[in-house]
């Protein structure tokens, strides 16, 4: 498989900017969420069980363990030296700006993390958090915001229990572009009540706004979540393979090729995903999207 023949990948871009593989480093900082401790809600949103998305969900060890771990990890997998801290896990802007400094800061401090990702809610950016993410940019570190939008739909978020709208991630992708910071937005697929033209229409948003990078999701089904009770009472159905892949598709060919892929594809544990199943196989998914990239691609080419 080689998708970046086909679409600019994170990799790609980051081995044209640093001369080698640079690889991201999940890390749980022990941060929540304000849609968990209720100050925007309680329960999360209806799909979320943050296990499935951070390995380190659970009793982290300190940050610097967690780098540790993942170092030998991602060297083992993909000989990769170069790491960014991805803070993952809940909302990594939410909290007071000393302890934000003190969490990238020892993260940073590791051998071989040459800059940050921080993954966070649109309405948990303030003008002191797109600060602090500068000055680090402002040193020469590699620094991404990644902000989880979801969907660009107000009535789609209320429904998934999002506790923001869309005029929050306006706000807060504003800022980082005013401050210059690399914006990555995470865009999910399959959401209740959403088509095709939903995700078209989010896209487009998205990028009439500006961003850097992408993450597009397939929505799965895990245990602990009130998405497995819709499932279970069969008022949800999770996206078949083919559906995701033909949407995703479309997607891509409508970003344009200086936007990064981070992700075309998501996985949870098999302890915890109900479904869809197509979803525990990685390079099933990435494999069948690149083949309808290409094929497309050549029938264009052979049209013109």
């Amino acid at each position: 498989m080689n998708l970046s023949r086909e679409i600019t990948t994170f990799g790609q871009l980051m081995r044209r900017r640093h001369g080698q593989r640079v690889h991201k480093v999940s890390i749980n900082a022990a941060f929540t969420c304000p849609n968990r401790d209720g100050s925007k809600g309680r329960g999360g949103c209806t799909f979320c069980n943050n296990v499935s998305f951070s390995p380190n969900a659970r009793r982290p060890d300190s940050i610097a363990q967690q780098v540790s771990a993942g170092r030998r990890i991602i060297r083992k997998r993909t000989k990769a030296k170069k790491l960014l801290a991805y803070f993952q896990a809940y909302t990594n802007t939410y909290g007071d700006i000393e302890t934000l400094r003190r969490r990238y800061d020892e993260a940073l401090a590791e051998p071989d993390v040459i800059g940050l990702s921080v993954g966070t809610r649109p309405d948990c950016i303030s003008q002191p958090v797109i600060d602090l993410l500068r000055e680090y940019h402002d040193r020469g570190l590699e620094v991404w915001l990644e902000l989880g939008l979801q969907s660009a739909f107000d009535e789609t978020l209320r429904r998934i229990n999002r506790g923001h709208g869309f005029a929050e991630y306006q706000a807060a992708a504003g800022a980082a572009r005013r401050a210059g910071l690399q914006l990555c937005t995470h865009l999910i697929v399959g959401l209740p009540g959403e088509t095709p033209a939903h995700n078209a229409e989010s896209l487009r948003r998205v990028l009439g706004i500006g961003v850097d990078g992408l993450k597009l999701h397939p929505l799965h089904v895990v245990k602990g979540t009130a998405l497995a009770s819709d499932w279970r009472r069969g008022t949800y159905r999770p996206l078949e393979l083919d559906e995701y892949v033909d949407i995703a598709v479309v997607l891509v060919e409508q970003t344009p090729p200086e936007v990064a892929f981070h992700r075309l594809t998501a996985t949870a544990s098999p302890t915890i995903l109900l479904a869809p199943q197509w979803c525990a196989k990685k390079w099933l998914v990435l494999n069948r999207i690149e083949q309808v990239l290409r094929e497309r691609r050549r029938a264009a080419c052979d049209v013109a």
